[in-house]
């Protein structure tokens, strides 16, 4: 009788592991060959050379990288440590930050695609706080330095994915709007913050802008306003609208805008340079000033993805994910909209959202002359000129705590780093020289 229930338990423990194994690993790409996939072997060791050494010299504490060719994994290494003491792991969750910002313009064009919104819509169709929206204009004779005048033109949807709405980031401290975004408790999405993104937008709806729709372009929260519009179109929450439509059907089993508390220990910490050399863990909110003021305006910290109330949806920078998970959202954008027989865009509208919706405008702060923004992407339009020198048609994007990704058409490849430091300007150069090294070892 012993045995007979001995034996049943094992059996029914084997059919379990059978139903969850397909489950876990069915969100990897299937692996395949460097060689099988026209990449060098050899020149890809460069890369373990390149990141190994970054390790080393303590400019970033660890990072994961991953290649995919012709929808095939063909590189996928972790170096460092995720967490002092802890080696980094392959699937480690990571802070995305405005990697966030494709997937919800992934998110607008489906709800474009059903008929449900035009992109030369106002938004204050959807969202009414925006009817009345100002832009500041900088006036000496004025006592404050600048007046307020009614916007020549309402802001609409297209603006929005295109950055061109004229709305900003407080962080930014764009001279005389980074305080009405503090004055007004905008949050940027880096932080823990109360209440909802719906609450949030319409603060930021009170804030003027930095030109008139349409006549610049201004990298700032015009994808937090465009979660909240799906909000309002789809009359669910952004964390539903996403889970339902792009993380189930994608298998993205490790993207989510909260860690949960089971994943919290995959979760890899945030590191920045201690003064005399070497890197610490972040282990605080941060209040910074803003480099061109001395308004308040960067708030930032690592707590807010598994601490707090949890209710606020940031379209622009609050979700979390894994190398493994954005690797299957960038593999449905290369293969034209669907992945394993799950469309989530047609073909037609992943080449609207790559054309220059930038124009020749030019930004502040951002300067790549070979380089245009479309709808939720930066594309390369002039090799010769950008600042990543990827084939022309190549799109890419990166977050706030240094996670970055490319898509490369002419050559079906997809790369992706991710690591969790800030600032990442002292080491943006590392980035850019794995795009080098996963270019040179393409062999056909």
């Amino acid at each position: 009788m012993q045995n007979n229930k001995l034996l049943r338990s094992l059996m029914a423990l084997l059919i379990i592991t059978f139903l969850i194994i397909p489950s876990v690993y069915a969100k990897q790409l299937e692996t395949g060959k460097a060689k099988s996939e026209g990449m060098s072997d050899e020149r890809l060791t460069r890369i373990d050379d390149h990141l190994s050494r970054t390790v080393q010299q303590q400019r970033v504490k660890g990072m994961v990288a991953m290649i995919a060719r012709n929808g095939k994994v063909v590189y996928h290494k972790a170096f460092g440590e995720m967490d002092d003491g802890k080696p980094m792991q392959k699937n480690a969750i990571f802070r995305i930050c405005s990697m966030s910002k494709p997937i919800t313009a992934v998110a607008v064009m489906m709800l474009w695609e059903k008929g449900l919104i035009e992109l030369n819509e106002p938004i204050s169709k959807y969202i009414p706080e925006f009817n009345d929206v100002k832009v500041l204009v900088r006036d000496k004779a004025e006592e404050k330095g600048y007046r307020l005048e009614r916007a020549k033109r309402p802001i609409t949807i297209r603006h929005l994915l295109s950055h061109t709405s004229g709305i900003t980031y407080g962080f930014w401290g764009q001279p005389l709007v980074a305080k009405f975004y503090v004055e007004n408790n905008v949050s940027d999405g880096l932080t823990i913050t109360e209440g909802t993104i719906g609450e949030g937008i319409k603060r930021l709806a009170k804030c003027p802008l930095l030109f008139h729709p349409g006549e610049g372009w201004e990298y700032g929260l015009n994808n937090d306003v465009l979660g909240y519009l799906i909000e309002v179109v789809s009359g669910m929450p952004l964390n539903k609208f996403f889970e339902e439509n792009i993380f189930k059907p994608l298998k993205m089993n490790d993207t989510f805008f909260f860690v949960p508390d089971e994943k919290v220990s995959r979760l890899a910490a945030v590191y920045e340079p201690k003064a005399g050399g070497g890197l610490a863990k972040l282990n605080r909110n941060v209040i910074s000033k803003s480099f061109l003021s001395q308004v308040d305006g960067l708030r930032y910290g690592p707590f807010y993805s598994y601490q707090g109330p949890k209710t606020y949806f940031s379209g622009g920078g609050g979700l979390h994910s894994t190398p493994i998970d954005y690797l299957r959202f960038c593999q449905m954008m290369l293969n034209g909209g669907d992945l394993d027989g799950i469309r989530i865009l047609s073909p037609t509208t992943i080449e609207l959202m790559l054309g220059n919706y930038m124009g020749t405008f030019k930004h502040w702060v951002y300067s790549d002359e070979g380089s245009r923004y479309g709808l939720g992407f930066m594309i390369v339009t002039d090799r010769y000129f950008a600042a990543n020198p990827l084939p022309n048609g190549s799109y890419s994007w990166g977050g706030f705590y240094h996670t970055r990704f490319y898509i490369d058409p002419k050559h079906k490849l997809i790369a992706l780093y991710f690591s969790q430091i800030f600032p990442t300007t002292p080491v943006d150069d590392v980035a850019r020289k794995y795009y080098v090294l996963t270019q040179q070892a393409i062999e056909k």
